[in-house]
């Protein structure tokens, strides 16, 4: 079998620790062929490291010099959009890191471009493959538990403002905790309702502790250039009539230090998902039912090999570009209406 050539956008902490060895794991159907940054030291780094021998300071240089197969996105948000669109044009399929883009017409001129060049679009969802959704997804298929009609969304850290990176500048990454964490939540629980068509959308931002100094649990942030969001909470209402409640935030004063979870709510039988467990009756009790035995799964792993295997063997990636658009579409909404104070209508 040929080896698909992979090239790599970015030379950040992602690629280091997930895209670069994932795709090491996968030596006999991926080459490394080529990696860029506009930190060329950084990218020689990881080049000399893991045998990379094309080395440039932009993509432009490198698809136009390096025949590629599939490349990974791993840039700041800003730059998500024109360097997947780049790539795609130049015949490659991408993975890109998650959120899809700074808004909504990014993302759709993303698809669209994915679309007119017949090239795969995915991007690294990973949460989509952790056992427990993996298990719930299979029990909702069944239809064992009725229609989802009430979803609880939460990304939440008491003092967890990244201090490294890009992540406090808006700017570069079109907002705070919302479209960083609370994305990977908000897409867990729409892809286990099916992705419902929005109706309406309400939320309040605030920013009351990220832009003074503070005690950081993720390293010390830059309180003077803090621009983003340090917390949102909102609610969206969807036509099928199910709701759900977001709640996210880089630093919120809260008992525990972290809390990433969805729950759900169905006729038949509520779920929570990390660690899962079911509530649901009997016909003399209520029951609750835990699945102990869950093996630990390398998520970033599970979403590149997806990835991979979809462009060798011609498979559709769990993560479809189409939907990268819906929930583009969504943070954009829950962002306009912190601002404004106003619902926003699909």
């Amino acid at each position: 079998m040929e080896k698909i050539r992979v090239g790599i956008i970015g030379a950040g902490q992602i690629v280091e620790t997930a895209h670069l060895p994932a795709y090491m794991k996968h030596k006999a159907i991926t080459e490394l062929a080529a990696i860029c940054d506009t930190n060329l030291e950084k990218a020689k780094q990881l080049a000399d490291r893991y045998g990379i021998p094309k080395v440039y300071e932009s993509h432009t240089e490198m698809l136009e010099q390096c025949s590629l197969d599939a490349v990974s996105v791993c840039v700041p948000n800003r730059f998500h959009a024109a360097a997947s669109i780049a790539a795609l044009n130049a015949g490659c399929h991408v993975l890109c890191e998650k959120p899809p883009a700074m808004n909504c017409e990014e993302a759709l001129a993303m698809y669209e471009a994915s679309e007119r060049n017949g090239r795969i679009l995915s991007f690294n969802f990973h949460y989509r493959h952790a056992e427990e959704v993996k298990t719930l997804k299979e029990l909702i298929d069944k239809g064992t538990f009725g229609d989802i009609y009430a979803a609880r969304v939460q990304a939440l850290r008491r003092r967890g403002i990244p201090g490294w990176g890009s992540f406090i500048n808006k700017e570069l990454q079109g907002g705070g905790p919302l479209i960083d964490i609370g994305i990977h939540m908000l897409d867990t629980a729409l892809y286990l309702m099916g992705f419902p068509e929005p109706d309406h959308v309400f939320a309040g931002a605030h920013q009351r502790i990220g832009n003074r100094p503070g005690i950081g649990l993720m390293g010390a942030w830059d309180h003077t250039g803090f621009t983003v969001e340090d917390s949102l909470f909102g609610f969206i209402r969807f036509k099928n009539g199910a709701t759900l409640n977001l709640e996210t935030a880089f630093a919120l004063n809260m008992k525990e230090k972290s809390v990433m979870n969805v729950h759900l709510f169905r006729e038949k039988a509520g779920a929570v998902l990390f660690p899962l467990q079911l509530f649901s009756e009997s016909d003399t009790a209520l029951t609750d039912q835990e699945f102990p035995y869950l093996k630990e799964t390398d998520k970033w792993y599970e979403s590149i090999t997806d990835f991979i295997n979809s462009c060798v063997y011609g498979r559709q990636p769990l993560y479809k570009a189409r939907e990268s658009v819906v929930i583009q579409r969504l943070i954009d909404a829950l962002y306009r209406s912190s601002e404004t104070g106003r619902p926003v209508k699909w």
